[in-house]
């Protein structure tokens, strides 16, 4: 669990606790639930990390709501959008292995993470990472309910496949953006989980 899951479960235990303690047994029940799932929220589990370099691994738990071509700063290339529910693991993980060229925060709006337009107007941290392959960007994206969006890399680092790199509190949304070349291997409706879950392939032959 991370850190946070403490910080932020510890005052509804505790009061949860002091209602026990005075009898008002309902109004307990409820704060020991919302700490116990506030804690819930903020788990971190470990996952196995393919091996192979050409793999992009998915960023986040959560299911595929997009697949599309889209250009990114008159470049072309491709987009699939994740989506997260409150279920899920909310920590991501780098999608490749590589240099980090740029972490760009962009204040924005909270529109449902559902909707498209969250991929260009909330609230977002734009991640972008140097391979020997090509350049992959991909967006921690808050959504209605979610309204912090934490990268814990900067420019400079280098991450290594699936390394955590960051959370989104609450539900939310991850965009990742490939080059036109890269091998899509997950369709629109398929659950995937971060760090394990094979998103897509390199092409082969690009160096």
């Amino acid at each position: 669990m991370r850190k946070e899951g403490y910080t932020f479960s510890a005052a509804p235990l505790l009061l949860g606790v002091v209602c026990w303690l005075l009898g008002l047994k309902i109004l307990a029940g409820v704060l020991i639930f919302l700490g116990l799932f506030v804690m819930y929220f903020f788990r971190d589990p470990n996952r196995v990390i393919p091996s192979d370099p050409d793999t992009v691994v998915s960023p986040a738990d959560g299911h595929v709501v997009a697949i599309v071509h889209e250009e990114l700063e008159g470049k072309p290339g491709q987009r699939v959008s994740i989506f997260l529910s409150i279920w899920d693991v909310h920590v991501q993980r780098a999608p490749v292995a590589g240099r980090i060229e740029r972490v760009e925060y962009k204040p924005g709006r909270f529109y449902a993470a559902l909707r498209r337009k969250a991929s260009e107007e909330n609230e977002q941290n734009v991640i972008s990472i140097s391979t020997p392959r090509g350049t992959l960007v991909f967006k921690q994206i808050a959504g209605a309910i979610a309204r912090r969006v934490l990268c814990w890399k900067s420019a400079g680092e280098t991450v290594s496949l699936g390394e955590r790199v960051g959370l989104i509190r609450f539900g939310s949304r991850v965009d990742v953006w490939l080059p036109p070349d890269a091998v899509i291997g997950v369709k629109r409706g398929q659950m995937v989980k971060g760090g394990s879950s094979i998103l897509a392939k390199w092409n082969s032959t690009t160096t």
